[in-house]
Formats: structure tokens, sequence, C-alpha cells
């Protein structure tokens, strides 16, 4: 077996009302930078072990369908990285 990171983002999906991205977003405007658009996002990163990479992604696409997204509002990318 070997140890796997995987990291799993989320964010609302397109459509969906994002307040906190719209509160930093008006922020970021008052300081002078000029935005097309902001979306806030979750990151969490997972060590396991699994006998390869393909199995760490299964293991951690699992967890987010499961917990981590809501599929209703949540789009995901998991990533993977041999720790």
């Amino acid at each position: 077996m070997t140890t796997y990171t995987a990291t799993v983002t989320v964010r609302l999906k397109r459509g969906v009302l994002d307040p906190e991205a719209d509160t930093t977003r008006r922020a970021l405007e008052r300081l002078g930078f000029e935005l097309q658009g902001l979306r806030s996002a979750d990151r969490f990163e997972v060590d396991l072990e699994a006998d390869s990479a393909a199995a760490a992604r299964d293991r951690a696409d699992e967890m987010a369908e499961r917990l981590l997204a809501n599929p209703t509002v949540h789009d995901y990318e998991v990533a993977v990285a041999e720790r």
C-alpha cells in the first residue's frame, strides 16, 4: 500500500448564490482590484493508503459524493498525489 494525499476542492455551482464571495469581491474592488468574478471554495486534503492512485481517487470521490459536497448545489474536483 502507498500513501496518497487526495485534495478535494468543493465549489458552489454557477448560478448558486455565493454571499461569501460577493462580500470578498466587493472588498477587493474597494481596494482597487478589478475582477471579472469570484467564487469561494472549500479544500479538503485527505491522507489515505491505497493500492494505486486510481483507487485513492475513487475513495476520495466517494467521500465527496457522500459527505463533502452536496450534488444539488456543489461541483467538486479531486486531485491525487503520492506522498
